[in-house]
């Protein structure tokens, strides 16, 4: 059963703090210690997803007693988050990593943010990486729909999933997380599905938390390139404007389908092919073969987001792509 962290006569427990971990076992302790020691009462709920390495021990031994739901494979972040929500029966959810470390007053902030405004659905904290330097302010949409962090304070379109408080009510209303997209863009997406159902999302400036960036997964590698990619194009493919859905697709598509012409000197002055795994043809190709495969499924997961939207996918699109 959870633990909470004992009630007071003005707070009692509103969030539970769902964690995500895989292999966590030299920084999943840190991050529970960062939650024990919050100043607002809350559930913490451990989603282990299979981890082999000695994370189950030191869940079982951590004096905050977190209650632990272990999954019998890697479902990623994505999976985990998703299979957490049925389990949740407080008002508010919070996300967070766990090579994510918060301050005490982490949770506070978060909770008084959204309590001080109805229209918002969620709120993402300030992550600072382990140098003290800013990480993420949120998310901001670039002009050909990718989810990109903020590095300065200003108003986010979306949240960085790693460390969130949300509206339980609001994300079930949305559709839930995007349990197959595994890892990378399940924040974009809810948040884009939650703006585009007439929802609000802040940043609060003093629910800090110091990230250990890509502790679990390696950013840069093919694996990263082929999530982030994929889930990019499925993200457009549900929430975006269909012209531009399309229109990333199919630039997607071509530029895979110059890469080798480029690389065997066709193009005498285009510029020299980056080295980046997403520039790598094989990889590219399997992207598109798996956005074909889920085609159906995503384009039947787009009219629904559509039957419960209030705003206009165009409209979201001029407000927030390239702010």
């Amino acid at each position: 059963m959870p633990t909470d962290v004992p009630t007071t006569a003005s707070h009692s427990v509103a969030t539970t703090v769902v964690v995500v971990t895989w292999r966590g076992v030299d920084h999943i302790a840190d991050c529970l210690d960062g939650l024990a020691a919050q100043d607002r009462p809350h559930r913490t709920l451990v989603i282990d997803n299979a981890s082999d390495d000695g994370t189950a021990a030191v869940l079982a031994r951590h004096p905050s007693r977190p209650r632990v739901l272990r999954l019998p494979r890697n479902t990623g972040y994505a999976g985990g988050v998703a299979a957490a929500l049925p389990h949740v029966d407080t008002p508010f959810l919070a996300w967070l990593n766990d090579d994510a470390v918060p301050e005490p007053g982490w949770l506070a902030a978060l909770e008084d943010t959204l309590r001080a405004d109805e229209r918002l659905a969620a709120v993402t904290s300030l992550l600072l990486r382990s140098d003290g330097t800013p990480q993420s302010y949120g998310v901001h949409l670039t002009t050909d729909g990718h989810g990109a962090d903020l590095t300065e304070p200003r108003p986010p379109f979306g949240f960085c999933g790693g460390a969130v408080l949300l509206r339980t009510a609001a994300l079930r209303e949305a559709g839930g997380v995007p349990a197959e997209y595994f890892c990378y863009y399940e924040d974009t997406d809810t948040a884009w599905r939650l703006r585009l159902a007439g929802h609000d999302i802040a940043m609060a400036r003093d629910a800090v938390v110091v990230h250990r960036h890509g502790a679990s997964t390696r950013p840069g590698s093919a694996r990263f390139h082929r999530w982030n990619e994929r889930n990019r194009l499925l993200t457009l493919l549900r929430c975006a404007p269909g012209p531009v859905a399309a229109r990333e697709l199919a630039r997607f598509a071509a530029l895979t389908a110059v890469l080798p012409l480029r690389r065997r000197g066709w193009f005498r002055h285009g510029e020299a092919v980056p080295t980046a795994a997403n520039f790598r043809v094989a990889l590219r190709c399997r992207v598109l073969a798996e956005v074909a495969v889920r085609s159906p499924s995503t384009l039947r997961q787009r009219a629904a987001v559509g039957r419960r939207s209030v705003a206009r996918r165009a409209d979201i699109w001029r407000r927030w792509a390239g702010q």
